[in-house]
């Protein structure tokens, strides 16, 4: 019975996914980067820079550690990581805007 419940399981897993609409597509409103709100607007979608986050925060704690070289460097990650954070979310941000 394991072994039929295993191979029900990848065989699920390899069978091709159909993607259906969303409410937006299906009514023709959604067109890739833009999309007309219900009040007749022009909306873009814009990055929201949490990948810049995440590696800024990355980075900047890395960074934090070799610059602050005393015994303790848990001020040094936590203030590089913080300053890498913030950086790399407004880097991600205004990185690659345009909506037409």
């Amino acid at each position: 019975m394991r072994k039929v419940a295993l191979a029900f399981a990848a065989a699920s897993m390899t069978l091709p996914v159909v993607a259906l609409p969303t409410a937006a597509e299906a009514q023709g409103y959604y067109q890739g980067k833009t999309w007309r709100g219900s009040d007749g607007r022009l909306r873009c979608r814009r990055r929201n820079g949490t990948t810049g986050l995440i590696v800024g925060g990355a980075a900047g704690a890395l960074a934090g550690r070799a610059i602050d070289g005393g015994r303790n460097r848990t001020v040094g990650t936590i203030a590089g990581a913080a300053a890498g954070a913030l950086l790399g979310r407004e880097i991600d941000k205004s990185r690659g805007f345009r909506c037409r």
